[in-house]
């Protein structure tokens, strides 16, 4: 037995913890979970948990149902909050899902990154990922349809205490720590109730699983504080929605291969062909990076938002930044793409992108001039004579875009690619089909 499963099963004598909840990710970003008595998990480490795979979005038809969750020692965390007098309670760890042959299954969001940074790997590359995720807390999660209340009414890095949860963040922050999830930076965002937490920058699988756990703990945490939180994208129609602003960049062994220092951008050849494989690809993956109908109120003109295909340094109504926060130190040499949503499935959002800017290099995509004009300024008119593309600005254009691209297909996958597409269309389709309180206010009287 290699020592990654011996620490695991050592800590689980040690500790007395009573219950290991194996965790995996459906194909739109769910997190689920099966527990499991430590007298089991060796088991489950050798042969996996049996389940019904046609159950989970995504993830199998009816005839092909049986699949097998197979935990990773490596992910192995202790819950830190479900304590009882200092008793441990429960730990996790993520699981692959494989077929009952051992292949790994072609549903798992998690496989479909592991892909990608296996082609990255094979190029010589490691990726580094350092993502932004803004937030809402909430009074309550109304399920009536009603508008919710926030849960203060700070603004932009304001430190006073607020009206509920003051000490939210802080015990976020040493829940998250306690995990091994390290943060980089927290504050309070623009709107009332908004917040944002940084989390230092780590491999894209270790990151993925990272933002799966930060979501869960937020939540948990919330509630012990007498709120909610909610990643929905754009919860107040007269306030900036939750984006996750997440920031690449690729490593050469010890090096930044996005590097040059006698670039006027201190951009590399390998970080610029990144950055417009990105770009060429941008509106192809968008509805993977902004999944839901709810995405596209946030991705507006003036919203704060990206809505047009450029790059720029200090531009932060581009999609993509090139950040500058330390010039002339290799190791920060990223870049900033602005357009995902914080409700994103964080596997399959890294999977693209990385994708399309591995894309870029394999075929040397030329990089477009900078745009350093505030875009959201722009007419139409003017956008389109000074040669910007447009993001879709609905789940239909996007899933339009996304079927059109054999890009997106290959990287995610026929399976994957199939539902995702099948999942979104009647999500789309089901929203057309509303009639909202704004069109009744006005138009009844017509």
């Amino acid at each position: 037995m290699d020592r990654q499963r011996q620490f695991v099963l050592r800590t689980l004598e040690e500790r007395d913890i009573r219950f290991v909840r194996l965790w995996f990710t459906d194909v739109l970003g769910y997190l689920k979970s099966v527990a499991v008595a430590p007298a089991e998990l060796e088991g489950a480490f050798n042969e996996g948990i049996g389940f019904d795979g046609s159950s989970v979005e995504g993830f199998a038809r009816v005839y092909e149902s049986d699949m097998v969750a197979k935990p990773d020692p490596a992910t192995f965390q202790v819950l830190p909050w479900e304590t009882d007098g200092g008793r441990v309670y429960s730990a996790r760890m993520f699981c692959d899902i494989a077929m009952p042959d051992g292949s790994p299954s072609w549903a798992d969001p998690r496989h479909v990154l592991r892909r990608v940074m296996a082609d990255a790997a094979a190029m010589g590359f490691t990726c580094y990922v350092h993502p932004e995720i803004e937030f809402f807390l909430l009074k309550d999660l109304p399920q009536d349809g009603s508008s919710p209340v926030p849960a203060d009414s700070g603004g932009f890095f304001d430190q006073a205490s607020h009206d509920a949860a003051p000490h939210f963040r802080r015990r976020a922050i040493e829940s998250l720590e306690a995990m091994g999830i390290s943060v980089e930076f927290s504050h309070h965002e623009g709107a009332p109730g908004q917040q944002e937490i940084d989390l230092r920058y780590a491999d894209a699988l270790t990151m993925a699983d990272n933002i799966m756990s930060f979501r869960y703990v937020i939540k948990e945490v919330a509630i012990t504080q007498g709120v909610r939180a909610t990643f929905m994208p754009k919860p107040f129609a007269d306030q900036p929605g939750s984006a996750m602003h997440t920031h690449f960049s690729l490593f050469e062994g010890e090096s930044n291969a996005f590097y040059d220092p006698e670039d006027p951008y201190q951009m590399s050849a390998t970080g610029k062909a990144f950055l417009a494989g990105v770009l060429r690809h941008a509106p192809e993956f968008t509805a993977v990076t902004n999944q839901w109908v709810n995405s596209y109120k946030r991705l507006v003109l003036g919203g704060e938002a990206p809505t047009t295909v450029c790059w720029g340094q200090a531009n932060r109504s581009a999609l993509v930044r090139v950040p500058n926060y330390s010039p002339g130190k290799a190791s920060s040499q990223r870049i900033e793409v602005r357009s995902p949503d914080s409700s994103t499935n964080p596997y399959l959002m890294f999977a693209v992108i990385i994708a399309a800017g591995l894309r870029g290099i394999k075929n040397n995509y030329p990089l477009p001039a900078p745009a350093e004009d505030d875009v959201w300024s722009l007419s139409d008119a003017e956008r389109r004579a000074m040669g910007y593309v447009d993001l879709p600005n609905s789940l239909g254009l996007a899933v339009e875009a996304m079927e059109r691209s054999e890009f997106i297909a290959e990287t995610l996958g026929e399976h994957v690619y199939e539902f995702f597409l099948r999942n979104k269309k009647a999500e789309w389709d089901a929203y057309r089909r509303q009639v909202t309180p704004y069109e009744l206010s006005r138009y009844l009287g017509l």
